[in-house]
């Protein structure tokens, strides 16, 4: 494989901004627009019983196979927040064959549910490529015990060698997540060399001020990373969604 193209994006569930609407129609055809290989998901509504109810076009799959039907042909969901009416969590489409998934549960509280998706894709010309789809939590505390676990996890199981990528939503607006993932992992982040050695801004998608979500990549080039925000975007999602193009560097 000469080029990948990589997204991530917090779908909020599929409703916009302050949840006035569902949108998940929308959502899809705007996922569709920008021709990736591999989709990173949070909020992902893997089940609401009284959103069937309430909203006739509501699909009958969970979003995530919603949202890969007749495109991305390989899906994985990781269940993080389970409640009264259904439960809700990360994902990861791929176009080539997911050849392992397990979600790890790294919630803090009881009240902030989260976890770490972690899938080996079988992609043509890579030896073996580890994708990892997470959410953070919304305090300091959290994402760094959770971004802890992560690298201990990834130390763990995937050899140095091998192509890596963790992308999601970090909730990390003071760019902590550097010190520990490149450190640890020899990850870079996509934006660090087109942005001044900054995260792209992701949040609010209207006009976003804020970097909280992230694309890391190890045994890749970054040919091109681009935000995707503004007024038709904020439309769909209160976070922009981040797409990036990788050449493997091997």
């Amino acid at each position: 494989m000469k080029r990948l193209r990589i997204c991530t994006y917090n779908i909020h569930k599929g409703f916009s901004q302050f949840n006035r609407r569902m949108v998940i129609h929308e959502l899809r055809e705007r996922l569709r627009s920008l021709e990736v290989d591999l989709v990173f998901l949070q909020e992902v509504q893997g089940l609401h019983a009284g959103h069937q109810v309430r909203h006739a076009d509501w699909p009958g799959a969970p979003q995530h196979e919603f949202l890969a039907e007749e495109v991305w042909g390989q899906t994985a969901y990781g269940q993080n927040a389970v409640y009264q009416h259904g439960h809700h969590g990360n994902a990861i489409l791929s176009r080539f064959p997911i050849v392992s998934s397990h979600n790890l549960d790294v919630s803090d509280h009881r009240f902030e549910r989260r976890g770490l998706l972690h899938c080996e894709i079988a992609v043509p010309g890579l030896a073996s490529l580890h994708c990892v789809c997470v959410h953070l939590g919304l305090m300091a505390g959290s994402r760094k015990r959770q971004m802890e676990a992560l690298a201990g996890r990834m130390e763990q199981l995937v050899p140095q060698a091998s192509a890596l990528i963790i992308a999601g939503d970090f909730n990390d607006w003071r760019n902590r997540a550097e010190q520990v993932l490149a450190r640890r992992l020899g990850l870079s982040e996509a934006f660090h060399v087109s942005n001044g050695g900054r995260p792209a801004r992701s949040f609010p998608s209207q006009r976003p001020v804020l970097s909280l979500d992230r694309i890391y990549v190890r045994h890749f080039r970054v040919v091109r990373a681009e935000v995707h925000c503004g007024p038709l975007w904020a439309q769909i999602s209160d976070h922009a969604a981040l797409t990036a193009e990788l050449e493997p560097d091997g």
